[in-house]
């Protein structure tokens, strides 16, 4: 499986690790940013390009970073086709996949464990989507409300 990741400072080191984890368990990472250690980054730098990049890579997940995760949810969801959920427990990780079909999981990278983290990463990755009569139908309206955006 192929998965987009990004960051600003705020989870660069948190993304460096999850990266070399991923990529020993197998997975292939395309690392998005950002590259080095920038106080003063700004987010949307990286993570609109990663959302970009999942929804143009069908079959691909997403694993964004922020210190709390909310303003890189914010900046992925406004990505036509992404659906960024903000991933705090083991539960949230399985239910944006089942029942939101998520492609992007958003991580507060500081409120978390390393280990906390890649067990959130792994349930989100490792997890897929129900097809659901009443979450395909839910997902439908979001796609129809998005489409009539561009009208």
């Amino acid at each position: 499986m192929r998965v987009h990741v990004g960051t600003d400072h705020a989870a660069f080191e948190l993304k460096n690790y999850v990266v070399q984890v991923l990529t020993q368990r197998g997975y292939e990472v395309i690392d998005h940013g950002a590259d080095g250690y920038d106080s003063e980054d700004d987010y949307p730098i990286y993570i609109i390009p990663t959302a970009e990049a999942v929804v143009g890579d069908p079959g691909s997940l997403g694993i964004i970073f922020g210190g709390s995760g909310n303003g890189e949810l914010i900046a992925a969801n406004k990505v036509r086709g992404a659906r960024a959920a903000l991933i705090h427990s083991h539960d949230t990780a399985l239910l944006a996949r089942q029942h939101n079909n998520a492609n992007i999981a958003s991580i507060g990278g500081r409120l978390h464990s390393k280990q906390q983290v890649i067990d959130l990463v792994l349930a989100f990755l490792a997890t897929d989507y129900s097809h659901a009569v009443r979450h395909t139908r839910r997902l439908g309206i979001i796609s129809a409300y998005e489409d009539s955006l561009s009208s």
